[in-house]
């Protein structure tokens, strides 16, 4: 059985004439967190809605588990359900905590509703709150409604966009945490944008380096950070102007 849930080919994307992201070759392995790092405009959030299905491919192949996707190939919705995004602004529903939670679960019919429910709020630390009106909620908390309704559905995938922007480090922390946890004790693979190098060292296995839209560097995270290979990978560890 292959260990590569997603293999890109020569995906590129561009609209009208110009290429905003261009892989030309990308393995992601299951069960792994693979920390995509860059500066904003490097691709990172199109190369994740790309995965997620919801933008098409201007030319090349994703190919996830056994089916391949491109351009013009229409993916099944059973196959679109194994891959959830949790944006850096959390999508909420206009209703209480539980109700958000449950969303994933009610449209997939999934038996045990409550138990998933609950169990999804007590990990999340939000079970006092699963009666409150998720638009109350501080940021924090909203994101952890998000990582909640995605826990419930234990996804195949779930891609995390600057997941703890913007939050105080407490948030962070626990943010950090669920992330950690999700991928270890239910081998979700994971796949985190994030412009803070600092993140992408704690949380993920392996990192990748995005520049004006293309991959600069890819491999085991503390080797890339210790031993990078590309110059440009080295400033941005560093901090400094990358061009």
């Amino acid at each position: 059985m292959s260990n590569t849930v997603y293999l890109l080919e020569n995906v590129k994307k561009s609209y009208d004439s110009r290429v905003v992201c261009h892989i030309s070759h990308l393995e992601i392995f299951k069960g792994e967190i693979l920390g995509i790092m860059g500066p904003s405009g490097a691709g990172k959030s199109t190369l994740l809605r790309m995965l997620n299905f919801l933008e098409p491919t201007t030319s090349g192949v994703i190919r996830f588990n056994d089916l391949s996707v491109n351009g013009n190939g229409s993916v099944p919705m059973d196959v679109r359900r194994k891959v959830i995004t949790v944006f850096q602004e959390p999508v909420l529903l206009s209703t209480s905590v539980r109700n958000n939670v449950a969303y994933g679960l009610w449209l997939r019919g999934q038996k045990g509703r409550g138990r998933l429910l609950e169990q999804a709020l007590e990990r999340v630390g939000l079970a006092h709150l699963s009666r409150a009106r998720a638009q109350t909620l501080s940021g924090g908390e909203k994101q952890r409604v998000a990582l909640a309704r995605a826990m419930a559905v234990a996804p195949e995938v779930l891609l995390l966009d600057e997941p703890s922007a913007n939050l105080d480090p407490y948030n962070v922390s626990l943010i950090e945490d669920l992330v950690t946890s999700i991928n270890r004790e239910q081998g979700t693979t994971i796949i985190l944008v994030t412009h803070n190098v600092f993140q992408a060292r704690r949380l993920s296995q392996r990192a990748m380096l995005m520049l004006e839209g293309r991959m600069v560097e890819v491999g085991e995270t503390e080797r890339l950070f210790t031993q990078p290979q590309d110059p440009r990978t080295l400033s941005f560890i560093r901090g400094e102007m990358v061009c």
